[in-house]
């Protein structure tokens, strides 16, 4: 795809030959080839450090690179007692910086963000692919002060000294007595 007319520029010369001829106008509708095949790419695509092609629109979606996996929850909203119940079921394909090690003791820590926070945790399960919790926790709230608020959930692990690996939050405006079950993405932690 490169320019192969004699230099435009009296006296010039080019070193190497590029897929585009930077002295020519923007090439919009050329197509960039994979120089390991001849299968098309578009010129958002690049090789990352693993060697595969990402889109930078994926990139710039996701904020990051990898993938932080997900938790389960269920919901629930007992109008008699006036009580929410809480259960952190599973957490899926979960990741962690390495400096935390291969099996980091992993928790979720919970946060009902109320003018006065509530925070409950889970009991610390070894880290790995799909980690079970199975964990509920109830508190007697009024509803009204529910629906205004989010339950923010932090994925912890137990290193020496305790760090946020990721977190994932969600609004109670729906809360209702028909339990609810949810998939949240985890996201990196907010700095």
């Amino acid at each position: 795809v490169s320019d192969l007319r004699p230099s435009a520029l009296p006296g010039s010369f080019d070193v190497s030959r590029s897929m585009f001829d930077l002295r020519s106008p923007p090439h919009r509708f050329m197509k960039r080839y994979d120089s390991f095949s001849s299968v098309p790419s578009s010129t958002s695509s690049r090789k990352d450090s693993q060697g595969s092609n990402r889109s930078l629109d994926t990139i710039t979606l996701s904020g990051d690179e990898r993938d932080f996996g997900r938790l389960n929850v269920k919901l629930c909203y007992v109008s008699s007692v006036e009580q929410i119940w809480i259960t952190v079921l599973h957490c899926k394909d979960l990741s962690w910086p390495s400096s935390c090690g291969e099996n980091p003791r992993i928790y979720v820590k919970g946060i009902l963000t109320l003018p006065k926070p509530l925070h409950f945790k889970s009991s610390a399960k070894e880290g790995c692919n799909d980690i079970e919790f199975m964990e509920t926790f109830v508190f007697a709230i009024k509803l009204q002060s529910l629906q205004a608020v989010r339950l923010v959930f932090k994925i912890q692990v137990q290193t020496p000294r305790k760090k946020t690996i990721g977190e994932c939050s969600l609004a109670l405006r729906e809360l209702s007595s028909e339990e609810s079950s949810h998939w949240l993405d985890i996201s990196p932690p907010s700095k």
